[in-house]
């Protein structure tokens, strides 16, 4: 039976338009869901920084909607992170010195972890909130490689490099690195530690000389950090929302605003695919250290398994 021309073209209109309107009900939806929700005139708005960070785009999405709100006058910054890469965590710290210069009052909470990057972050608060047990500090750099030169040989491949300079396949993980080498990594590694101490000294106040004492990468627990001068004071979530709202000039008991989490709508059925392949291939990658390999970090290095 032949089907008719004029019935397919309906049916191909019609699913056409639906699919219109989910993709104009979609971007109405995300417009209306980044905006901040109307608050009372004593709002403290809580950020989450947890894992490993990799990525800075989403915390400096948030910092900025709540730098700009008038209803949220101070910002906490939940952190319960080992640290991760260098430039996101030197991304997400340029923007906290970014809200504090705007004179909104930023202080951070440190969880259960907030090392290496993720003190680097909190460097930059105003004031830092840490739990007697936290495990912070690790001021320092690592970077690691490895040699599968024996593993290649042993499957009997062999493996040619072409390049444009001595150094270009720097850390390659099919030979043994050489002195020259290792001399250039240590020099590029020096350089970012002295980055790290220095964000320490300016947002904590304290002399290089301080910092360079302790900055060997060592952990301390919160009530260490506090009488090292790493940290302001010592307690939980809710102590530091409330040192956020008397920096903020907040009288009673301030609302705390906590970010909705993000449903998934219609449309990331049809758009979202790729990216939960990209999140189920990073979650895998994750988990080898496979993305970490060859970067610099600001990373307590117990935590990455």
């Amino acid at each position: 039976m032949k089907k008719n021309p004029l019935l397919v073209l309906l049916a191909i209109f019609g699913a056409a338009t639906v699919l219109v309107l989910v993709a104009i009900g979609g971007a109405l939806y995300t417009a209306f869901s980044d905006r901040v929700p109307s608050l009372a005139n004593n709002s403290v708005a809580i950020i989450d920084v947890k894992g490993i960070i990799t990525d800075s785009r989403a915390f400096i999405k948030s910092i900025k909607k709540y730098r700009e709100a008038k209803e949220v006058k101070a910002i906490v910054v939940r952190l319960d992170s080992p640290g991760g890469v260098v430039g996101p965590s030197q991304e997400i710290y340029d923007e906290i010195l970014a809200t504090k210069k705007e004179g909104k009052p930023i202080v951070c909470s440190l969880g259960s972890v907030a090392a290496s990057g993720a003190y680097y972050i909190a460097a930059g608060c105003d004031k830092i909130v840490t739990n007697p047990g936290t495990i912070t500090g690790s001021i320092g750099v690592i970077m690691e490689f490895a040699n599968i030169s024996k593993l290649y040989e042993w499957a009997k491949i062999n493996r040619y490099v072409v390049k444009s300079g001595q150094y270009k396949d720097i850390g390659s993980e099919f030979r043994t690195m050489t002195p020259a080498e290792k001399d250039i990594i240590q020099g590029m590694i020096d350089s970012v530690h002295m980055q790290f101490k220095t964000a320490v000294a300016t947002g904590r106040k304290m002399k290089m000389e301080a910092v360079t004492q302790i900055a060997d990468g060592r952990i301390f627990s919160g009530e260490q950090a506090v009488k090292k001068g790493l940290a302001d004071s010592m307690g939980g979530l809710e102590e530091a929302v409330n040192v956020a709202a008397k920096l903020a000039g907040i009288k009673g008991e301030p609302e705390i605003y906590y970010p909705p989490t993000k449903k998934k709508r219609l449309i990331d059925l049809f758009l979202d695919r790729e990216d939960e392949d990209e999140a189920v291939f990073g979650a895998i990658k994750k988990t080898l250290a496979l993305e970490l390999i060859g970067k610099p970090l600001y990373l307590l290095p117990l935590s990455r398994f």
